[in-house]
């Protein structure tokens, strides 16, 4: 196991009616808030009424920034940050899924910056300061409720990429199940799928000796399996909704990654069809995570395959190594099939049109240095055999 520093900072309010400690929470934080949300779902179940009375009664300014898409886009992070500076903004609350919580975070460290925003996106680094964030989540899937990161887009440029450090982690976040009964089916189950492969990029890695952390990210996986279907068909089932909620954040604040050498594979190839294609996030992580299990499958990684077969699928143990990872790989399909998820690049209107330009940018993202090494051409390959 390698040495980490353990830094989860943000503070969790969850469960049933935690909207409760919105305003005593945010009131230390800020006069002038700026409130983050997307299409209008958060007015549709309540929520909006419920944060409006909360800041009020609290005597906290609201400004709003609606809108936000579900690849959020550079423009619209700019036109927050220029909101922040002419009212002069304390803080940002997102209330919504990741794409609100990301924008958030870039809109709070754009505050902040007197250059273009997209240097903060292309360039981390130049993250020095940042107003408070909080979140609101409505929606179980990027786990940006509970850490730094945020992927913005840029759709003039065909480019999206992921930014952000310890200045953007939400303050504090509110996570209240019952919010997500309204998601649909299929963003339920894109959802779970993102939350599965920020599980298994993790998982997925070199290091030796990270017992605890490989068992905890299995426990994650099955949790996923279990709930996702029972969320797809009962949306109101609220332990099921319980569950993803929490899996969702655990999966990436950096609890299963702490102590590992991991670099990630299979977001950076679908970051490329997002950009290019505007797709949902997790439907392209799930499409893409089998053909890349398939293509790195070796002698050399079986016996990781196997693992995960066994511990996270009941694979009899006793079966040969390859078998078991082919079995293993085989079941992950079928899982994302099941709770509606694409198989194919077609399926979603994709073909091989930007496939040179789409593998050289994964690649440069650092596939170089993941659980098997990939270059431009690996990456076209596995395109090729998802189309």
């Amino acid at each position: 196991m390698d040495n980490f520093n353990y830094h989860i900072p943000t503070d969790i309010c969850f469960g049933k009616g935690q909207i409760s400690q919105l305003g005593k929470r945010m009131s230390p934080l800020a006069k002038k808030v700026l409130l983050v949300y997307g299409g209008g779902s958060i007015k549709k179940i309540g929520l909006y009424d419920q944060i409006m009375q909360q800041l009020q009664q609290a005597g906290i300014t609201v400004f709003e920034l609606a809108g936000i898409e579900p690849n959020p886009r550079i423009q619209t992070v700019k036109k927050g940050i220029a909101i922040c500076k002419k009212e002069g903004i304390d803080a940002v609350l997102a209330a919504g899924g990741g794409s609100t919580i990301d924008c958030a975070k870039v809109v709070s460290a754009g505050a902040c910056y007197d250059g273009d925003a997209w240097d903060l996106v292309l360039d981390r680094n130049k993250i020095k300061k940042a107003i408070p964030i909080a979140a609101i989540l409505t929606l179980a899937a990027t786990g940006s409720e509970m850490d730094g990161f945020a992927v913005i887009s840029d759709m003039d440029k065909h480019e999206k990429w992921g930014t952000g450090n310890d200045l953007t982690k939400p303050v504090f976040s509110i996570m209240d199940p019952q919010y997500t009964f309204s998601v649909s089916k299929y963003q339920t189950a894109a959802g779970s799928s993102d939350i599965m492969s920020h599980t298994l990029e993790n998982y997925f890695n070199n290091t030796k000796g990270a017992f605890l952390q490989a068992r905890l990210a299995e426990g994650i996986l099955k949790t996923v399996i279990k709930y996702a279907p029972v969320a797809v068909e009962h949306p109101d089932d609220y332990e099921a909704r319980a569950n993803l909620m929490w899996a969702s954040s655990l999966a990436i604040n950096g609890l299963i990654r702490y102590g590992e050498s991991t670099a990630w594979t299979v977001h950076p190839m679908e970051h490329e069809l997002s950009a290019f294609y505007d797709i949902t996030h997790g439907a392209g992580l799930a499409l893409l995570t089998p053909y890349w299990m398939e293509y790195v499958l070796s002698e050399k990684t079986a016996g990781k395959f196997a693992e995960y077969g066994v511990n996270v699928w009941g694979i009899d143990s006793s079966k040969e190594p390859m078998a078991i990872a082919k079995e293993a790989i085989a079941k992950t399909r079928e899982f994302f099939l099941s709770i509606g998820m694409p198989s194919h690049l077609k399926d979603l209107g994709i073909d091989e049109t930007h496939f040179d330009v789409m593998s050289k940018k994964a690649a440069n993202g650092g596939l170089r240095f993941g659980f098997v090494p990939l270059k431009k051409e690996d990456v076209k390959k596995i395109y090729t055999m998802a189309l």
